[in-house]
């Protein structure tokens, strides 16, 4: 297994302080010590999300021209110096004024005062840590993982379960048993972070690549491998399917893991039981990850993708209904059962479907769309909690949404680099 696969789980472990899963954990102090409610909240998050996924869109191109041990370091370091800055703010001080789309009931727009050092340091951590590292990650990993990249991509996709898990225990650990407040939590990652950039410019080396990483128009005769470039890509139905099946997870993803407290509260569960499910959903990633790994080398795509988005949707049709620990706990193995297997597709199908010469680009353009979903998924959990007085229609009617692409994901094909090279060259 190279060792660009460990770097490129590290990088997207690294990725935790501009995810929702990470600003989850902080997320009600912080609203605490800014004097926030959750809709204005929802809505800073939702634009500082929407402008920092166009860092997605040159980073591509910055591993593509550059390679990827630079643009690596230089976006760990930037994170870092941000999260530590971000540790520091107080409230108060110049406001901004965002607007707030009222998803529910055709309102139309509210406008909402947030702190404007708040929104630009939020912004900046999407930007840096959910759009940029992550693609850095993803193109890493799929630029090493081969032809057929199914067990490399389970065994990053586990790495980076495990990565996840270990950072949650230790944050969960640093709450409870040493009484860190958010802001020393914040300011350690930062840092942590900073080290870890300087540290992937001295040690990380750049993976070389067979002519088989080349694009059609640059490949010698008889050569294995088709690439696609970025606007080919877009022609393909296959990449609208996959890639805003897996945004829509992400959407669902983004606004329960920020809200993810008041979800459980609202069923009747105190906070410990939210901290013990960031642990557990993760664990349950582990076995899926390997396991989705191991069936892309057996089963379609389209197939997994659509088994995860189905597992999903019955998890959330069921939420409003759970009312015991078996009950909760048996939910968050189905959301990470699903979790575990559609972020193995969303590893595996852009290498595996468009070849490894644009990947770059190709990723960069899959993950704004993701980014972008997961913009808006706060934004809908908050407003429709406005809306209803509860989580509960909001969550159903996501459930009926998934369904949907998952019918999708079964009748869409995909195109596959290494066999349209061999239709292209058949000797």
């Amino acid at each position: 297994m190279p060792a660009s696969v460990g770097v490129a789980a590290a990088a997207m472990v690294a990725t935790l302080p501009g995810r929702t899963h990470g600003l989850g954990l902080i997320t009600e102090p912080l609203l605490t010590d800014m004097g926030l409610d959750r809709v204005p909240f929802a809505s800073l998050n939702f634009w500082a999300t929407l402008v920092g996924a166009l860092f997605c869109v040159p980073i591509g191109w910055m591993i593509d021209r550059f390679g990827v041990r630079f643009v690596l370091s230089a976006v760990l370091i930037s994170l870092g110096a941000v999260v530590v800055v971000m540790a520091g703010i107080q409230a108060g001080g110049t406001s901004l004024t965002v607007p707030t789309p009222e998803v529910f009931f055709g309102g139309g727009m509210e406008w909402s005062n947030v702190p404007l050092e708040l929104f630009a340091l939020v912004l900046l951590t999407r930007g840096l840590g959910q759009s940029a590292l992550s693609v850095v990650s993803l193109a890493l990993v799929g630029k090493v993982a081969g032809e057929k990249p199914g067990a490399v991509i389970g065994m990053y996709s586990f790495l980076v379960a495990l990565g996840f898990m270990a950072a949650f225990v230790g944050i969960k650990a640093s709450f409870e048993l040493l009484n860190v407040d958010w802001r020393t939590l914040w300011s350690g990652l930062g840092w942590i972070l900073f080290a870890a950039g300087v540290l992937a410019l001295i040690v990380v080396r750049e993976p070389r690549f067979s002519a088989a990483y080349l694009s059609v128009s640059e490949r010698q005769p008889g050569e294995a491998e088709r690439s696609f470039t970025l606007g080919t890509a877009l022609l393909t139905p296959g990449f609208w399917v996959f890639g805003l099946s897996t945004s829509f997870y992400g959407l669902v993803a983004a606004g329960m893991s920020l809200f993810n407290q008041s979800l459980l509260a609202e069923r009747g569960f105190e906070r410990g039981v939210f901290l013990n499910i960031t642990i557990v959903t993760p664990v349950i990633g582990l076995a899926a990850n390997l396991g989705a790994g191991w069936m892309s080398t057996k089963v379609r795509l389209g197939v997994l993708l659509a088994a995860s988005m189905l597992l999903q949707s019955a998890a959330l049709a069921a939420f409003p209904f759970v009312s015991t620990l078996v009950q909760v706990y048996t939910y968050a193995v189905a959301m990470g059962i699903a979790g575990g297997v559609l972020t193995v597709v969303f590893f595996t199908v852009w290498r595996q479907a468009y070849g490894p010469a644009h990947l770059g680009r190709i990723q960069g353009a899959a993950q704004l769309l993701t980014v972008l979903a997961s913009a808006i998924g706060p934004l809908v959990l908050a407003a429709g909690h406005r809306a209803y007085g509860a989580y509960s229609p909001v969550v159903q009617t996501l459930a009926a949404v998934g369904c949907i692409f998952a019918l999708a994901a079964l009748l869409v094909p995909l195109p596959h680099a290494a066999q349209t090279m061999r239709e292209e060259n058949p000797a």
